[in-house]
């Protein structure tokens, strides 16, 4: 892990214990809440249980080829996080390499290296990890899930919840002018309200319809049936968390493509963050990357191995 890395993660208020960013809430006068910046939180990755499984196959092979030595070199409190290390011994079958030959963990970041300048991607393929991404908007959202290979996506339903979560986004050019500012403060609040008020309408004329008396799974429709129809009226800007999961070579492409100089602003932002997450938590599979500060004031990656 490089320095700058650290400097930029503490920077933004990255916690190293728990591999998060957090993003506080803010609120207009009237009470609405609104965030400025993505929040996240690594909350889950691959973890490797019990390579001595490998020992029978490795035992399989003729004595000569001392396969068998292979597994010391993860004896003791190895070096290599689980990702690294799996992606390793994944690699390291797929030439066999597991002789006198090999190369120990002691090697293990010019090894992956070497994967990444051939190319050799899919062995990153074995290893996941999964964020709760907050402090987003639909409109990023809707960018974000057009990542389809090597993803995995849960969002907030909107049919499903009501105004009392409600929160909303502003976007990084509103902050800074005082005039967009207030125009974006002026917005939310007025689409919490309308939002409230279409959903008493809606829920008023769909109790009219109804029986009096309704049955927990027909409360359950009828709110669904107000939230679907009221969410019409919100903005872009309406906060949409999300929990995504992806291998390491998903995320690699993601950060190549969303923290790029070119990316929209929102969703660079965000996977900025997720590749200082990603740095710290497997610095091997991930140091190759380097932060670019920009013009704006904003920051970018560049690596000279893209397309692992």
């Amino acid at each position: 892990m490089t320095d700058n890395v650290m400097v930029a993660y503490s920077t933004l208020g990255g916690d190293v214990e728990s591999s998060a960013i957090h993003a506080e809430p803010k609120y207009t006068e009237r009470g609405t809440p609104y965030l400025q910046q993505p929040g996240l939180a690594l909350i889950a990755k691959t973890q490797v249980q019990a390579l001595r499984g490998l020992k029978p196959f490795l035992d399989g092979f003729d004595p000569d080829l001392h396969f068998d030595d292979y597994l010391n070199d993860f004896g003791g409190v190895s070096q290599l996080t689980p990702g690294s290390m799996l992606t390793k011994v994944a690699g390291q079958l797929c030439y066999m390499s597991f002789g006198p030959g090999r190369t120990k963990n002691a090697d293990a970041q010019r090894y992956l290296d070497n994967l990444k300048k051939s190319g050799h991607g899919s062995v990153f393929e074995h290893v996941n990890y999964t964020f709760l991404c907050y402090g987003i908007s639909r409109s990023l959202t809707h960018e974000l899930v057009r990542h389809r290979a090597g993803f995995g996506f849960s969002q907030v339903s909107q049919r499903y919840v009501d105004g009392k979560i409600l929160r909303f986004v502003e976007r990084p050019e509103f902050q800074q002018d005082p005039e967009l500012h207030s125009a974006f403060i002026r917005t939310i609040d007025q689409a919490a309200i309308n939002y409230a008020w279409f959903a008493d309408m809606l829920l008023g004329r769909q109790r009219e319809r109804s029986i009096q008396s309704l049955s927990g799974e027909a409360r359950t429709e009828l709110r669904k049936k107000v939230n679907q129809a009221a969410r019409a009226v919100l903005p872009n800007e309406t906060e949409a968390p999300i929990i995504v999961t992806a291998n390491a070579r998903a995320w690699r492409h993601f950060i190549e493509m969303r923290a790029n100089e070119g990316a929209e602003l929102e969703i660079r932002a965000l996977a900025f963050r997720i590749f200082l997450c990603l740095a710290i938590t497997d610095p091997m599979l991930f140091s190759d990357y380097e932060i670019v500060e920009l013009s704006d004031g904003t920051n970018a990656v560049q690596t000279p191995w893209r397309k692992v």
